[in-house]
């Protein structure tokens, strides 16, 4: 496992990100009149979240910069793809292309990076490796706090929530894909990660009262000129506010969805938690039109992990019982 985080760590030192947009593209429309969204769209990226604290206030890389880091990363790529053991190799792996050259998906604060936290603000991740110290619930996406039931696993495990699903969609390992459908009210928002939709009104109607609380929260949306603009309030205290950080309870999340050419769309989403930040955190990610569809990402019913680890747990205590006989 440290040789796969050793290798991601320099993967997500590749900046290659997006194309470059069409000044003069004009947005297609739908029968309707709407900017014309719809399709399937992949946010991969290797660009990371937050600026590594090396680049200081270095905002873009140099073509030579990037070469460099190319060639550094193929060396990690290599000890991943040889070293027979972690979680994934790099067939598993989606990896972004093209020439956006940032240091980070933040883009404010502007030195890329998180805003100062809220003292004692709760902060647990879990990973691919050893289980951590935490209480249930457990808010986080990936591992857990024991295997003594699926209450103690992370979100994705237990197919609540998609591990780059969001919202808002951070991008991670794979599955980096969302299908917009359109109608004249509404706006539909499609994940690959464990196969969740988001219907979002777009026709005014307020937020649901403050006491309904959602896993993905209560969405409402209205366009701005040729942007979609999605605000989403009223999420449970049962997921982080982001990036591992808090709870979601009193988050407010914006995002801005503008289609730039034929083949991008750029993603803004802006993170406003004053219970877990000191500030607001933005990003933008950089979408690309897939010719293709998304299948069902069937989680519930194939989720023989879960019960696997389960069970293997059980079989453990088992063992380690009759041993002390």
């Amino acid at each position: 496992m440290k040789k796969l985080s050793l290798a991601l760590s320099s993967l997500l030192t590749v900046f290659v990100g997006s194309v470059l947009a069409q000044d003069d593209y004009t947005v297609p429309r739908t029968g309707w009149g709407q900017p014309d969204l719809e399709g399937v769209w992949n946010f991969s990226t290797n660009i990371p979240m937050q600026r590594p604290a090396f680049f200081g206030d270095k905002e873009f890389l140099t073509d030579d910069e990037i070469e460099a880091l190319a060639a550094q990363t193929e060396l990690g790529l290599q000890a991943l793809n040889n070293s027979g053991s972690g979680g994934y190799n790099t067939f598993w792996l989606e990896m972004g292309t093209g020439k956006d050259n940032r240091t980070s998906l933040i883009t404010y604060p502007e030195n890329g990076r998180l805003p100062e936290i809220v003292e004692g603000t709760l902060s647990v991740n879990g990973g691919l490796g050893p289980d951590v110290e935490g209480d249930r619930p457990v808010r986080f996406i990936v591992g857990g706090i024991s295997k003594d039931g699926p209450e103690d696993r992370g979100l994705s495990e237990r197919c609540l929530v998609g591990f780059n699903a969001g919202p808002p969609f951070t991008p991670n390992l794979y599955n980096n894909n969302i299908q917009i459908v359109q109608s004249k009210d509404t706006i539909a928002l499609v994940t690959e990660m464990v196969h969740t939709t988001r219907i979002i009104p777009i026709d005014g109607r307020p937020h649901l009262d403050d006491d309904v609380r959602l896993w993905s929260g209560n969405s409402r949306g209205y366009w701005d000129g040729d942007t979609l603009v999605v605000v989403t309030r009223n999420f449970n205290d049962y997921t982080q506010s982001f990036s591992g950080l808090g709870t979601a309870k009193d988050k407010v999340l914006t995002e801005r969805f503008t289609r730039t050419d034929a083949y991008t769309m750029e993603y803004e989403f802006t993170v406003e938690d004053p219970s877990t930040f000191r500030d607001k955190v933005v990003a933008m990610v950089t979408m690309a039109k897939v010719d293709g569809q998304i299948y069902e990402y069937a989680c519930h019913e194939g989720n023989y992990g879960m019960v696997n680890l389960l069970r293997g747990e059980r079989m453990t205590e088992q063992r380690e019982s009759e041993a002390s006989r």
